[in-house]
């Protein structure tokens, strides 16, 4: 049976995977970014993520990074990320994030050439049976291409105990959100959290997400919108929501270079660097961005965080 679930509600930032400018792991700077958004007051971290570059990673760094995280976070919840297209390995990469003290780990399901349900339910229950962490389900076809429908998930809810949290990222999220809280009712209470860079997360909190698991660079931000619609003030989540939506949109663009570069901004951060293949911030881009970050905050200091 699993562990203790920690608290999978509010807000979880995605963590980057810090490199120094010739690519080898920054885990001073790891460190910084955990302590850094500690300070802010999430919830936990995940690592090793799509927006952690877990693909670009061998395996002794995956094992290293996730070391320094644990130490760096001391009691504040680290979520490992241990996707992988085969059920044996992921059990594997699961317990070797326990061995080294991650308190969760979340999985998103594997394409297979002929979509199966039964393969997804039958993938999640074998790494259940092999652990004691607590899972976030990760439901993310945009990078997975599995397309889980509110029933599968429903009964992965219902017929594994070890699912704590449901990751929710397949568009239209509100609506699919909607569904799952309303299937949740009759089942058993579980938080669902928002991901997507935060684009759809006010819509998302109006139609029952607990909260943000995803990589936003200015997780205060995410947290004074969550605590807003928590205590009933949608107008209040949403006057914040519109005012940073607009870095959102220009964070969210494809590839990792915008959202490192803010982190370096920040003080986070040494180096943007995205590691190879990944594109790297151009001069033009880094410049908009730089007029975008004056408007948003004019006259605030974004190396520390912020208040609200």
């Amino acid at each position: 049976m699993p562990t203790t679930a920690p608290n999978l509600s509010g807000v979880i930032p995605i963590l980057a995977t810090p490199f120094h400018d010739d690519e080898s792991l920054d885990h001073a700077s790891l460190t910084r970014m955990i302590e850094f958004f500690a300070k802010t007051g999430v919830n936990a971290v995940t690592l090793l993520g799509v927006l952690g570059e877990s693909n670009r990673l061998t395996d002794s760094e995956r094992s290293a990074l996730i070391a320094t995280a644990v130490k760096a976070a001391g009691a504040l919840p680290v979520i490992a990320g241990c996707s992988h297209t085969g059920t044996a390995a992921t059990i594997a990469l699961v317990n070797e994030a326990a061995a080294l003290g991650a308190a969760a780990v979340m999985i998103a399901p594997s394409k297979q050439p002929v979509p199966n349900d039964e393969l997804v339910f039958t993938y999640y229950s074998r790494i259940a049976e092999r652990t004691t962490l607590p899972i976030i389900l990760q439901d993310h076809p945009a990078s997975t291409e599995v397309n889980m429908s509110v029933a599968l998930i429903l009964r992965i809810a219902r017929e594994i105990p070890a699912l704590a949290c449901i990751k929710a990222e397949a568009v239209p999220s509100p609506a699919k959100i909607a569904a799952l809280r309303t299937g949740l009712e009759t089942i058993r209470p579980m938080p669902i959290l928002t991901g997507l860079g935060g684009l759809y997360g006010f819509f998302d909190l109006e139609r029952g997400s607990d909260g943000f698991n995803t990589g936003f660079a200015f997780p205060e931000v995410l947290l004074a919108i969550t605590q807003r619609a928590k205590a009933g003030d949608l107008d209040a989540a949403y006057t914040l929501y519109q005012r940073y939506l607009p870095l959102m949109v220009f964070e969210q663009q494809p590839g990792l270079a915008v959202r490192k570069e803010i982190l370096r901004r920040r003080g986070v951060l040494t180096s943007g660097r995205v590691r190879h293949p990944g594109g790297n911030i151009d001069p033009a881009t880094a410049s908009q961005l730089a007029g975008l970050l004056d408007r948003t905050f004019p006259g605030q200091d974004i190396t520390r965080p912020l208040a609200f």
